[in-house]
């Protein structure tokens, strides 16, 4: 049985502070993340906010200002500081309240924090300026950076006693961070590029005349953009459709916060489908009421029986 926060020893102020500050960072930093995690009970979401806070950390290093070196040096840092957590070794009264934080909280839920390394694996690689010849290159660093999230976030979640495939639950959850992060790469596919990223495979590049790249506002002259979008786009829907598997799973308000986050990114997905070149103006978003819609219609369960019903459909 997975234990939580409630069932755990007395929650010390120290650590509801930290938590306190994880979750000021969440709040303030996170966007789509937040509007999912509101949906947990105060256990999980604590916990979500510490895990956010502390990945969020291993990001900003890597889309940081510092030199390559320095920053390698500070992932190296930063990846002491997970040993220390991993081993129970940060204080209640340490003076870094992520790590306080993130302690307590894989103390009170299964979290694997080796997806942790992973992400400071996948960051590592941003760093090194690693691009991906093929769609399987792509995934495996996909997967460092937001399949751990989503196997990390399952550590939180849980799954619910007896559901049908539970087995393959850190499988699904792999797929859909596979998914949300083939569409943050769409979405910032300009923003990238000014930063001399390259994330889209090669041969997709090339196979829709884009191997020169995004310069500006507009597609490189004479290829076919919307061709390799609605392309990746058909990709990403596939993630979605194999990692919304892992709905049903998961209790009630789990099930809702996994539905609202994956919900805002298939909201994004399909306006990048319609329009195309408006990632190359700048970056497509959703407003502040369509996500809290999208939040409501997780926590309804809306989406999580409607996934259900055509999960069924496909095993019969």
């Amino acid at each position: 049985m997975i234990r939580t926060v409630e069932s755990a020893p007395h929650v010390s102020a120290p650590v509801l502070a930290a938590y306190r500050y994880c979750e000021t960072v969440t709040g303030q930093q996170a966007r789509n993340f937040a509007y999912g995690i509101r949906l947990l009970p105060t256990p999980k979401r604590r916990a979500m906010s510490a895990l956010y806070s502390f990945s969020r950390r291993i990001d900003d290093i890597g889309d940081g200002p510092l030199p390559g070196e320095d920053k390698l040096e500070r992932l190296a840092d930063t990846r002491a500081v997970l040993a220390r957590i991993r081993a129970g070794a940060v204080a209640e009264d340490d003076t870094d309240p992520v790590a306080v934080a993130l302690t307590h909280a894989s103390r009170a839920f299964p979290i694997p924090l080796g997806g942790l390394d992973e992400l400071i694996d996948g960051v590592q690689m941003d760093v090194r300026g690693e691009q991906y010849e093929t769609w399987d290159d792509l995934r495996a660093y996909c997967r460092c950076v937001a399949g751990a999230i989503g196997r990390l976030s399952l550590g939180v979640f849980g799954t619910e006693p007896g559901a049908r495939g539970a087995e393959r639950a850190p499988e699904y959850a792999d797929t859909l961070g596979l998914a949300l992060q083939l569409t943050n790469i769409l979405r910032d596919v300009r923003e990238d590029a000014e930063g001399n990223r390259v994330y889209l495979p090669a041969d997709d590049l090339a196979k829709f005349g884009c191997s020169a790249g995004f310069a500006g506002p507009t597609p490189p002259a004479g290829a076919d953009f919307a061709g390799l979008v609605h392309f990746e786009v058909r990709r990403a829907r596939a993630l979605f459709a194999e990692g919304y598997r892992l709905l049903p799973m998961l209790d009630r308000r789990s099930g809702a916060c996994v539905a609202a986050m994956a919900g805002i990114y298939r909201r994004l997905l399909d306006r990048i489908e319609r329009e195309p070149e408006a990632v190359l103006r700048g970056r497509v978003s959703l407003p502040g009421r369509e996500k809290a819609y999208v939040a409501a219609r997780g926590l309804s369960g809306l989406d999580a029986r409607h996934v259900s019903r055509r999960t069924v459909g496909r095993r019969a």
